[in-house]
């Protein structure tokens, strides 16, 4: 491992000390169903990216999550990333990288593959259309 690897991990692990409730064991953060993680992904991508600092996310994450307190659900962890979802599509649409329109077309066209797919096959979902300019 070089020197520059090593502070990549620091600043890794730093990042992740600052998202408040985030679910982990000794290795690092941890996943119930595939989705978590690559919702967790996107959002350190896009961060990387320079479509929002990890300090905007952070934000964003604990308003999700103080919302939801104030609405009286569970602080169990169970919907932990529900909630991360709900803050990256937050600012998926405020950065203007997406509308909500198309995502929730994207959602619908998840289920549609999900509910058409048979039991033990992957869920294959087509490309999303291009964008009307």
């Amino acid at each position: 491992m070089t020197t520059l690897m090593q502070h990549e991990l620091i600043r890794e692990s730093e990042k992740l000390a600052s998202l408040p409730q985030l679910p982990r064991d000794e290795g690092g953060p941890v996943f119930a169903q595939p989705w978590q993680a690559q919702a967790f992904a996107l959002a350190v991508k896009l961060s990387e990216q320079g479509h929002f600092t990890w300090k905007e996310w952070a934000a964003v994450l604990a308003e999700e999550l103080k919302c939801s307190a104030d609405r009286g659900e569970p602080d169990d962890g169970s919907r932990y990333y529900e909630h991360w979802l709900a803050a990256l599509e937050r600012l998926v649409t405020s950065k203007g990288l997406s509308d909500p329109a198309s995502l929730l077309a994207r959602k619908e066209a998840w289920a549609d593959a999900y509910r058409h797919t048979p039991h033990g096959k992957p869920v294959e979902l087509a490309a999303a259309a291009p964008k009307r300019q």
